[in-house]
């Protein structure tokens, strides 16, 4: 919903452009252009950024449910690690090799 009320937005630059200035309509394309540009990129980002954090919940969510999960090569489990559900951070547990180690949970499949 968001993203058509951006284009929308962007259709009404364009027409107080069209209708409100004195600029060439080559000089309106472009300003247009640029304003799209714009909206469509943060339309991406926010794409990307919601597949980012869905995999991230989904890595949570499989280590919550003592299922093992692959961070950077090193298997990640409830045995070995606890979770830091405010920064979605694995930590090495005491008595294991990985004592200490912190993974974030962004960097896991």
């Amino acid at each position: 919903m968001a993203y058509i009320a951006g284009l929308v937005i962007v259709g009404f630059f364009f027409l107080a452009l069209h209708y409100f200035t004195e600029l060439t309509r080559k000089e309106k394309t472009m300003i247009t252009v640029v304003i799209l540009v714009l909206v469509l990129s943060a339309v991406a980002f926010n794409a990307y950024s919601n597949t980012q954090r869905d995999n991230m919940l989904n890595v949570v969510m499989k280590f919550n449910q003592n299922k093992t999960v692959q961070c950077n090569g090193i298997d990640i489990n409830n045995s070995n690690y606890t979770i830091s559900i405010g920064t979605y951070t694995f930590i090495g547990k005491e008595n294991t090799p990985n004592y200490g180690q912190m993974i974030s949970a962004s960097s896991c499949e």
